[in-house]
């Protein structure tokens, strides 16, 4: 009778305990369907007195004249997102392989704190040395080696602050991806002749190769979403950059610049909110197309 009432308890706890964590699944599955309906909702005024395709591709940004143009937001933060990932992925990538693979153990012990440190480093930390030290360098150095004469606040400098701001967010995820490797397969590459270089980059790199994929996904939407550090060294000039060297505008500082000023102008509200629709879109496509990219690296 006692064993029964046991197996009973355990059956009613394994329930209970299946219960809250699918309880807790599904509260995660709802919360991101509750803000995109949340924000099409608050978009639908905007929407219904302008087409989606004027929205999407027309330059003229005059809210005071009700025309809502997003190109050049959309444009600027494709430019800062793309380049700040194309500078810090190598960055992040070949510093992962020389931990792992390549320095001595201490030298991990101690660069894992750094790397914490960097992560937790607030924003505006980012935007004020920006400020400090990007955006002269651009201006006084780099600028005239390209013969262009600019202010400094530009794509660019968006586009190295938030390269600085995503690298500890990567570097983790690579340094804990390329030490899962089993040393089997290295040991196997190595004992048929293989060199230690062909070893790390035909083994190692390619069974991480999904998992780099994905952390490079993941940082290329946390870029995207990036606000103050990049509205303060980025130019925010309305209108479609044509260089790297011009200044942008990309939608998270549209959405922080203008949104607690503009509360009382219903159609600007519904831009804003609008704005913050295609971000988290733009967000979600990267997620999807890294996924697929996951994939076709798992097929090979």
């Amino acid at each position: 009778m006692k064993h029964i009432r046991l197996t009973r308890y355990r059956k009613w706890r394994n329930v209970f305990h299946q219960s809250w964590m699918m309880i807790a699944l599904l509260a995660m599955l709802f919360i991101p369907l509750v803000l995109v309906a949340g924000l099409i909702m608050k978009s639908m005024l905007l929407l219904e007195n302008h087409p989606l395709f004027e929205l999407l591709f027309s330059s003229d940004w005059s809210p005071l004249s009700s025309r809502f143009g997003f190109l050049p937001f959309i444009v600027s933060s494709l430019w800062i997102t793309i380049l700040s990932l194309l500078i810090s992925a190598p960055v992040c990538l070949l510093t992962a392989i020389h931990l792992t693979q390549y320095a001595k153990r201490w030298v991990l012990r101690i660069m894992h704190p750094v790397i914490d440190i960097l992560a937790g480093i607030p924003s505006v930390i980012f935007g004020v040395w920006g400020i400090l030290v990007i955006v002269p360098f651009i201006s006084h150095q780099l600028g005239p080696l390209f013969g262009k004469s600019v202010s400094g606040y530009s794509i660019l400098a968006g586009a190295f602050v938030l390269s600085i701001m995503i690298i500890p967010f990567m570097l983790n995820m690579l340094i804990e991806l390329i030490k899962a490797v089993p040393n089997e397969l290295q040991e196997a590459s190595l004992s048929l002749g293989a060199s230690k270089w062909q070893t790390i980059k035909l083994v190692v790199v390619r069974k991480a190769l999904p998992g780099i994929v994905s952390s490079f996904g993941l940082g290329m939407s946390r870029a995207f979403g990036e606000t103050i550090a990049v509205l303060m060294v980025v130019g925010n000039v309305t209108r479609i950059p044509t260089g790297v060297f011009q200044p942008g505008y990309p939608l998270p500082a549209l959405i922080a610049n203008n949104y607690g000023e503009m509360l009382s102008i219903p159609l600007y509200d519904s831009a804003l909110m609008l704005a913050a629709l295609i971000l988290f879109l733009v967000v979600l496509m990267f997620n999807v197309f890294s996924r697929f990219l996951i994939l076709k690296a798992e097929t090979h």
